[in-house]
């Protein structure tokens, strides 16, 4: 054995050895009843699958030619290699290629070849006997008891689900459909939760199933290579995913711990939002009304560090696929969030700027409502016709604002109207008339008193605007009419006819008898005495 024959030592020297990926290809298992005994490498002649199926069939027909329990395995030298066989019959060769595969010596490896090769015949034939035929049986009878009783605990699991969701739901969220406005039914939500268990459980059921068929299957020997062959592809990927859970572990920590921060100083920052809007800490010149945007702002900011701060535990965060999808995500956002970012910041500088408050009566453009809520992205009136206008924040931002309930003195707002009155009126006459127009004219103040200006020199007439301050903003278009109809009046009383908008000639008899008017007001103040 120790001497080379003279054909290896003319042989010309043999290729350097295979990598390991390159063995894999040029090698195949000999398996036995679901064991791999060991591998044999092939060659051009005869590749390693082939090699491998003629030495699994040797050790079965050497193991169903007889019963008995005593094998013999001798060896043999020849010039290809170690000649292996079991009780006469030959079964394997183990050549110097087989020896090189796994680096050792070839008279080693013939050894362990033949302990496997007789191991496996011994374990065939008792794998075959009649005791462990029954001891398989009554195996896959107890696997299929305990499936059974899987079973009903699934199906148990399932109904009670089916009642209980409902009730919890409904015990939990009590508030939902008043919360919600009704747009969000209990029964919804308990059918989406319900559904979400039922999934759960669908995937419990299917591994068990797919367990439980392995395992019957493990228990014959005939079928024990299909059931190894079902364990190996589920459990290998399921082992992986345990696997990298587990390894993942400190990662989810320093995550754990990044989110039990974050939300703790969110909480701080509440409780000291809360204590500003209750006055127990002055600001200065902090409103109130800000207190939930600014706590909303600072949120988003700690969240954002957090997200910075957890991005590289994130699992795949140094993928290519999470770095472009994280491209792809700013792109969108750049591209199509103009309108929406311009209105977002809009937003903040309607509520820090101050010139607008929930309850105020304001103007834009065209619009006249009171200010019912301020958003991020929109404003909301409520007009004199309790109509409700939405006004996006870049409008509000871009637009003349006129605040009728701001006060900039303590005189409050200045009303006013113009008439034109012709020059052979005196004007102090029509001034006169003018201000006790608006003395009669409830909702404008008597301190300080009205006043009159002369606007305009017109070409009939004399524009003279009558002014007077009024504290109830949300009530100038009932005072400004008021004050039209009380300066229709007086001017009737005292026969002074208005000229506005144009004046051709002085008609022979009145536009409107003075009778008429005083008869119209006697009718008003009776009713009011009636009042």
């Amino acid at each position: 054995m120790l001497v080379s024959p003279t054909w290896a030592q003319e042989a010309p020297t043999p290729p350097p050895a295979l990598s390991e990926e390159q063995s894999d290809v040029f090698k195949a298992p000999v398996i036995v009843d679901g064991d791999t005994l060991f591998h044999l490498r092939g060659s051009s002649a005869l590749p390693a699958t082939e090699r491998a199926e003629r030495v699994q069939d040797k050790i079965i027909e050497v193991a169903e030619s007889s019963e008995k329990t005593d094998i013999e395995i001798t060896y043999e030298e020849t010039e290809l290699g170690t000649r292996i066989l079991a009780d006469g019959i030959f079964v394997s060769v183990v050549t110097e290629a087989d020896a090189e595969l796994d680096q050792m010596e070839l008279s080693v490896l013939s050894l362990l070849h033949g302990d496997a090769i007789h191991e496996s015949i011994v374990a065939y034939r008792a794998n075959r006997t009649e005791q462990a035929r029954v001891s398989g049986a009554i195996e896959a009878g107890a696997w299929t008891v305990g499936f059974i009783l899987f079973i009903v605990v699934i199906l148990w699991l399932h109904r009670r689900i089916r009642r209980r969701t409902l009730e919890i739901v409904q015990s939990y969220l009590q508030d939902v459909e008043t919360a919600t406005a009704k747009h969000v039914q209990a029964e919804a939500i308990a059918a989406l939760i319900r559904y979400g268990l039922n999934f759960v459980l669908l995937v419990i059921f299917f591994l068990g199933f797919y367990y439980y068929l392995s395992f019957v299957l493990l228990s014959f020997a005939e079928t024990r290579y299909f059931a190894q062959l079902l364990l190996t592809y589920l459990t290998e990927p399921v082992l992986l995913i345990f696997k990298g859970i587990i390894s993942y572990i400190p990662n989810l920590i320093m995550l754990a711990l990044i989110s039990w921060v974050t939300m703790y100083i969110i909480k701080g920052m509440r409780v000291f939002f809360d204590a500003v809007e209750a006055g127990t800490f002055d600001m200065g010149d902090f409103e109130k009304h800000w207190v939930n945007p600014t706590f909303n702002i600072a949120r988003v900011v700690v969240i954002l560090i957090a997200l910075v701060f957890a991005v590289p535990y994130i699992p795949g965060s140094d993928s290519a696929a999470f770095q472009g999808l994280t491209i792809l995500v700013g792109a969108m956002l750049s591209l199509g969030a103009n309108s929406v970012v311009s209105n977002m910041l809009a937003g903040l500088f309607v509520i820090y700027r101050r010139s607008t408050s929930i309850g105020d009566r304001i103007q834009i453009g065209d619009h006249i409502g009171d200010v019912v809520k301020i958003k991020l992205m929109e404003t909301h009136l409520k007009s004199i016709k309790n109509e409700l206008i939405s006004i996006p924040n870049a409008q509000l931002m871009n637009s003349d604002v006129v605040n009728f309930s701001k006060k900039t003195d303590g005189n409050g707002l200045l009303l006013h109207t113009t008439v034109g009155i012709g020059y052979e009126e005196p004007p102090e006459k029509v001034e006169a008339m003018l201000i006790e127009a608006a003395r009669r004219t409830k909702g404008l103040k008597s301190k300080p008193e009205p006043f009159v200006l002369w606007t305009a020199l017109a070409d009939y007439a004399i524009n003279y605007q009558v002014n007077a301050y009024t504290t109830r903003g949300s009530t100038i278009p009932k005072i400004r009419s008021d004050l039209h109809r009380n300066i229709v009046a007086v001017f009737n009383e005292n026969n002074v006819q208005i000229m506005t908008p144009s004046y051709m000639a002085d008609p022979p008899e009145p536009k409107i008898p003075t009778e008429h008017w005083d008869g119209q007001l006697a009718h008003e103040s009776s009713d009011e005495s009636k009042k």
